[in-house]
């Protein structure tokens, strides 16, 4: 009877604090998932505006020297919101970048369906 006691007196305190812990522990899960999918746009947007600001601003600059200037405004516009990023993603977000942009151009420069020329005599 002792335990049945203890449980009738205390069981719901015990209940509410685990319920609590349990929600708080599950907000602080959702909290790092949420700014981490937030720093991942975050990062994306900043290479994107970055990319064509070089290719827009450096149109004397080629290979490695566009690449240097586009990782340098990346980084220290990411510093400034406070956002780390390593250089393997600082690469792949950068080739992404290029490659949606050469897609772009191809699909804009290629006809959609070739065109018969019918002459008339």
């Amino acid at each position: 009877m002792l335990f049945k006691d203890f449980l009738a007196q205390y069981g719901t305190t015990i209940l509410y604090s685990v319920l609590v812990a349990f929600a708080g522990i599950f907000g602080k899960w959702i909290g790092s998932m949420y700014k981490k999918y937030i720093n991942d746009k975050t990062k994306e947007a900043v290479v994107r505006v970055c990319v064509k600001a070089v290719e827009q601003l450096y149109k004397d600059l080629h290979g490695q020297d566009k690449y240097n200037k586009a990782v340098e405004a990346i980084v220290e516009m990411l510093t400034i919101k406070g956002i780390t990023i390593t250089e393997l993603e600082i690469k792949m977000l950068i080739e992404s970048t290029c490659q949606e942009f050469t897609k772009t151009v191809k699909e804009a420069v290629t006809p959609a369906e070739p065109v018969e020329v019918v002459t008339v005599e």
